[in-house]
């Protein structure tokens, strides 16, 4: 069976906030105001064999799910390489044993086989495809929007890490956090991006501020766009970009697949 994947767009009030809509009988789900069906590659499991590996051809091999696998597929995407990099989708819950004894030990996506070798770690690998391949440059030569930018690269782990740890409850972090997100969006006034022009800063961090957004309003009623006009801003203008909305999986079994994983937990 092709898997699918559902692409959703977004809408923004004149207000800067998302306006309410109700999704699958979900209203918190406000993000989400229609489908558009893609047929992607089927996930890969443990009965499936691997590809004809290090034959020559580029593969990125990813999750569907992954917001750090969702990083480098939007930056293949951007650049135009959809011939180039063909994607190789796992299903991590019933991934190949072959993936990590054969692939890439570390048992992780994304990973990225390339000229014979296997890299993976999302940042290093958004850098790495931009630096490696043709397409239309993501990252800033200028010293100062450079420097800023490798500085916003390297806090987006912490910032996701203080995000999931607020899906257990303690939205506060999460609102002092996203407030300094407020204020990075500020810095450049040619455009809604971080560093004025699209860049791999903002595809570093909207896979994950999407999530927060679809689980914090669902499972909190914490509406992150509220007050924060700059992400509301720059949310929009994310979401008028194919290369990021062609990525996008299901709003609504993203909450129910962190609801499992987090609220169970507790």
């Amino acid at each position: 069976m092709i898997d699918t994947l559902f692409v959703y767009q977004t809408f923004i009030s004149t207000n800067s906030k998302f306006k309410a809509l109700t999704f699958h009988s979900s209203p918190s789900l406000a993000m989400a105001i229609g489908y558009m069906k893609m047929v992607l590659p089927p996930s890969l499991d443990s009965t499936s064999n691997p590809p004809p590996l290090f034959d020559g051809t580029t593969r990125l091999y990813i999750s569907y799910k992954s917001p750090y696998s969702q990083r480098v597929w939007i930056t293949r995407n951007y650049k135009g390489l959809q011939d180039k990099i063909k994607l190789v989708p796992l299903n991590l819950q019933n991934r190949p044993i072959w993936y990590k004894e054969k692939v890439y030990p570390e048992n992780k996506v994304p990973s990225l086989e390339h000229n014979r070798r296997v890299i993976g770690e999302s940042i290093d690998l958004i850098q790495y495809v931009d630096s490696n391949f043709e397409g239309p440059p993501l990252f800033p030569n200028a010293p100062a929007e450079r420097k800023y930018g490798m500085e916003l690269l390297s806090y987006s782990e912490t910032f996701a890490r203080v995000l999931y740890d607020c899906f257990k409850g303690d939205t506060k972090e999460a609102d002092f956090t996203l407030d300094y997100l407020e204020a990075c969006l500020q810095r450049f006034d040619e455009g809604p991006f971080f560093l004025g022009q699209i860049s791999l800063v903002d595809i570093a961090y909207i896979p994950f501020v999407e999530r927060f957004y679809l689980y914090l309003l669902d499972v909190w009623k914490n509406d992150i766009v509220a007050g924060r006009p700059q992400v509301a801003a720059w949310m929009k203008e994310m979401n008028n970009i194919d290369a990021y909305t062609h990525t996008k999986f299901d709003p609504k079994e993203l909450v129910e697949f962190y609801k499992k994983r987090f609220l169970v937990q507790q």
